[in-house]
């Protein structure tokens, strides 16, 4: 499955943004999603994932609360919600994927996935 994420831009501390993640390909309902995000300097982190029907969902501490993933099968979609947006939320966010063999399986780590979308900014100013 392809991946392309789109939806970052500008905001001010505790606006809010909608990140949308399309993917192409065969069975997405098969693939268990998730969003990292990677500041300046910083390695890659774990933000948000969701199984492949999007029952199961699990958050970073630092989102949680703030943030809600989902996706939606039909449209071969896969979204992340972000409120109150903090200055440290700033980054460049990317969703993944991968196939899941089961349908609450959550994934977190980085080489957990195999599918990556190239990533959209995400500039949250105080």
């Amino acid at each position: 499955v392809q991946l392309q994420a789109f939806g970052g831009g500008l905001v001010q501390a505790g606006g809010s943004l909608r990140l949308s993640c399309a993917a192409s390909g065969r069975n997405f309902d098969y693939y268990a999603m998730g969003w990292f995000r990677q500041a300046p300097g910083k390695e890659r982190e774990f933000v948000a994932a969701i199984s492949r029907t999007g029952d199961s969902t699990y958050y970073a501490d630092s989102v949680k609360g703030r943030f809600t993933i989902s996706r939606d099968n039909d449209k071969n979609a896969g979204y992340l919600q972000m409120l109150s947006l903090k200055p440290e939320d700033t980054a460049v966010y990317y969703c993944a994927a991968r196939y899941a063999s089961y349908n609450e399986y959550v994934y977190t780590g980085l080489r957990d996935y195999s599918s990556w979308g190239q990533g959209t900014q995400v500039t949250v100013s105080s």
